[in-house]
């Protein structure tokens, strides 16, 4: 038997018992999800998400797991569907959102280097920062590597973010990709 099945059988076995562990570390709502449910890839984010977050103390604990190359502010101002933990296993994905929500709908995906930004820093004053604001994802949409997308920006369900974007302006009409720096509309889809 090699590894990946005799791991599959000692998950089915003992997911009571795992997951009773792992409620010590996490909201049971996340532990819910289909990650865990289906497959294993939870566990693996769970357990690794312990040891680098609880044990190594690399970064602080959150309510869910989370890779620990990934930044998030406030995890009070984060909306998103359990089901879509995968959003904070990547590398580099920075979560700014210390006095405004992020909102990232079902189905959504984010690639390693985004930026989720809800306050920019005051250009008289860099020691201050404007007033925040909500940035809101819409369901199935992607957000492409290196993209960012800066505060008060809503993007519209079923968009795509191209590599690399600046997104400063919100894009309503949906079913569309945008791109670029700043982001425009390059196609609808």
């Amino acid at each position: 038997m090699n590894k990946k099945k005799f791991f599959k059988k000692l998950i089915n076995i003992s997911r009571p018992i795992i997951l009773l562990f792992l409620s010590l570390f996490f909201e049971k709502k996340y532990l819910n999800s289909h990650h865990f449910l289906v497959g294993y890839a939870g566990y693996k984010w769970a357990f690794r998400s312990i040891w680098q977050r609880s044990i190594l103390r690399l970064g602080p604990s959150l309510p869910f797991p989370a890779s620990v190359n990934c930044f998030i502010s406030n995890t009070n101002n984060l909306k998103f569907h359990p089901d879509d933990l995968n959003n904070f296993q990547t590398n580099g994905t920075y979560f700014q959102n210390m006095s405004a929500y992020i909102v990232i709908g079902k189905g959504s995906f984010i690639a390693p280097n985004v930026g989720l930004i809800t306050a920019n820093h005051n250009p008289s004053d860099l020691n201050e920062h404007l007033p925040s604001k909500d940035v809101i994802i819409g369901n199935n949409c992607w957000i492409g590597m290196n993209s960012v997308i800066l505060p008060g920006v809503e993007i519209a369900s079923n968009t795509i973010v191209a590599a690399g974007s600046v997104v400063t302006k919100s894009f309503l009409e949906g079913a569309c990709m945008i791109g670029g720096t700043p982001a425009k509309t390059i196609k609808k889809l």
